[in-house]
């Protein structure tokens, strides 16, 4: 596939960049080429040929964290909310994008652009991607079998939202290696137990009953644990719900490829906005939980409290990559929800309405069913004991 690229806008002065604005050409036609999950080739939408992306013997390094805030002191890493001038290489309209924004599509004639970093970029440029395997198609139907497992959403969402359109997006993630030594402080339960006598009643009549009630004994408890942190991943962007981004974890970061711009076109592509010490404390408090549970099983006992953790990082390594994913959005009565697709394993998270209906016809049916329950334990112990007597 051929390439074009232009280095200077046309039209009125901008300030000066470090990027490239690609487009990625049919040798056939000469149509703009997109990237197709399914085959995972750049394919032409007009005449159907298909060229695979060349495999390249590029290195995807673990880059020093500490080496690299010590080289960039006081350096903004983070990109301006402000628009950019970038120049289309296919009908040299001058447009304004979004300074987050890393790929996209000329509203003027529809050529497909990626806009490619050069080294002396003060962004970060990705060193790795996974390239995106679902299909729009088989998004769009893990949606819909999605709302349908959504019991209590109204039944015109669900024919109303399998009807949306999804959007591939790239979106920019950071990872971070990092050894820890946590030095904690807490207490250990130990279960033992007493008897004590309560009052019960069996057919109305009271009698004294002897049980065993579980208390818990404390003691002090302290010491270390080490963990070793692998590829702990944290959404370097503000568009989308970090809940749900967090929750398409975990991704197959073993098949990362070397970050190669062919696999964005046709697709969008975002740039970070979470920079990399606010990343990185992302992965702290992601690393924390984990923490916090070797903590528990080094305390031992039958119950742990902790009461503090003081833990030390070392060895940090970090890469910037870009994940896959397909978002939409849609309305429902005046309110837009949100869902996301993980474009490697069709994961679906996301936001979705209640059925009010619905939601009083499930209590409804649970009150009616502990009414049933709570009449037929009290019939029971009344005709046992009936029973009893009579044979007495």
């Amino acid at each position: 596939m051929s390439q074009d690229s232009e280095d200077q806008p046309q039209g009125k002065p901008s300030p000066p960049r470090s990027e490239k604005t690609r487009m990625y050409r049919c040798p056939g036609c000469s149509g703009n080429v997109k990237f197709e999950p399914v085959n995972g080739c750049l394919t032409c939408p007009y005449c159907g040929r298909e060229e695979k992306i060349p495999e390249t013997a590029a290195e995807i390094k673990e880059n020093s964290y500490e080496e690299y805030l010590h080289a960039h002191p006081g350096q903004l890493l983070n990109p301006s909310e402000q628009f950019q001038e970038h120049s289309c290489p296919n009908c040299n309209a001058v447009l304004e994008l979004p300074s987050e924004q890393l790929a996209g599509e000329c509203p003027f004639c529809g050529s497909q652009m990626v806009l490619v970093q050069e080294s002396k970029d003060p962004l970060i440029a990705p060193e790795a991607l996974l390239p995106l395997r679902v299909s729009q198609d088989a998004a769009q139907s893990s949606v819909g079998t999605w709302l349908k497992t959504r019991w209590f959403a109204p039944n015109a969402l669900k024919k109303f939202a399998t009807q949306e359109t999804l959007q591939g997006i790239y979106l920019p993630y950071w990872t971070f290696d990092s050894s820890t030594t946590s030095m904690y402080a807490g207490q250990r339960g130990e279960y033992y137990y007493e008897t004590e006598t309560v009052t019960e009643y069996v057919d109305g009549k009271p009698r004294q009953v002897a049980r065993q009630v579980r208390r818990v004994r404390w003691y002090p408890a302290s010491g270390r644990v080490d963990h070793w942190f692998d590829d702990v991943t944290v959404p370097g962007s503000l568009s989308l719900n970090t809940n749900h981004l967090d929750g398409l974890d975990p991704w197959d970061l073993s098949e990362l490829k070397p970050y190669d711009t062919a696999y964005l076109s046709g697709l969008k592509a975002e740039r970070y906005r979470v920079d990399l010490p606010q990343g990185f404390e992302g992965a702290k408090r992601k690393m924390a939980s984990v923490i916090a549970d070797e903590v528990r099983r080094d305390i031992g006992g039958d119950e742990q409290r902790i009461l503090d953790v003081q833990t030390s990082y070392a060895a940090i390594t970090f890469k910037h990559v870009l994940l896959p994913v397909w978002a939409g959005a849609y309305r429902f009565q005046g309110k837009v929800y949100q869902v996301v697709v993980n474009g490697r394993s069709a994961e679906v998270l996301g936001d979705r309405p209640y059925s009010i209906w619905k939601i009083m016809f499930a209590v409804l049916l649970a009150i009616i069913g502990a009414i049933v329950v709570a009449s037929l334990q009290q019939q029971t112990p009344h005709q046992s004991g009936s029973r009893y007597y009579n044979s007495y």
